[in-house]
């Protein structure tokens, strides 16, 4: 069960969280190399509302819903084959900087986060924040009807969750899937330096 905590993040979460931003940025549209074929990926699923896909690394899956309101608002949870999770929210009316950082307060049913520390991120068009949490978070965020996030007393957004619970099942079965399919291997044809005097000679190892 999600409680009410001062959340001080660690070195290693601090460093997930500012790479993020570049990880939502592919799941959202932005083309990254791809160690999987299209076709190989689990094909993108509508849950109750939400979306339901690969990202285009291959590395996770996301859920992600846009609510109508002022600026669209788009929220996105990643969850990546290693069990790390990030949260995104992002609106077109938003003034937040790339990269800047933030202390943000995420409230749920049953509890939640306070001092959660956020990175800056911008993404199709609108701006907005990334975060990541402990790994029983996609459990809380699936049992909660709504997310509330707030900077300080300031109020940032209050979004329903209804369908979340199966989005999230569904989400997990992503994971399941990406994790289950062999890496993809490098032909082993092609030289490691294509370039080098020896191309002919040099394996691909």
């Amino acid at each position: 069960m999600a409680r009410t905590v001062t959340t001080p993040v660690p070195a290693g979460m601090r460093r997930r969280v500012m790479r993020a931003g570049m990880i939502v940025a592919g799941a959202m549209g932005c083309h990254a190399e791809a160690p999987l074929a299209a076709r190989d990926r689990p094909a993108p699923r509508d849950v109750g509302g939400w979306t339901v896909a690969a990202s285009e690394d291959a590395k996770g899956c996301f859920v992600t819903r846009t609510y109508d309101r002022p600026g669209a608002t788009t929220l996105l949870l990643g969850l990546d084959i290693d069990g790390a999770n990030r949260l995104s929210v992002l609106n077109e009316n938003w003034s937040i900087a790339p990269r800047e950082k933030l202390k943000l307060t995420f409230r749920l049913s049953r509890g939640g986060y306070v001092g959660q520390a956020a990175v800056g991120i911008v993404s199709d068009g609108k701006q907005g924040f990334v975060t990541g949490f402990e790994a029983t978070f996609p459990s809380y965020f699936a049992a909660s009807p709504t997310l509330a996030i707030a900077r300080g007393d300031v109020p940032v957004e209050r979004l329903p969750l209804d369908g979340s619970g199966a989005a999230v099942a569904r989400l997990r079965a992503c994971v399941a899937a990406l994790r289950a399919m062999p890496a993809a291997r490098r032909d082993d044809r092609i030289p490691k330096d294509p370039f080098a005097a020896n191309a002919r000679r040099e394996s691909g190892k």
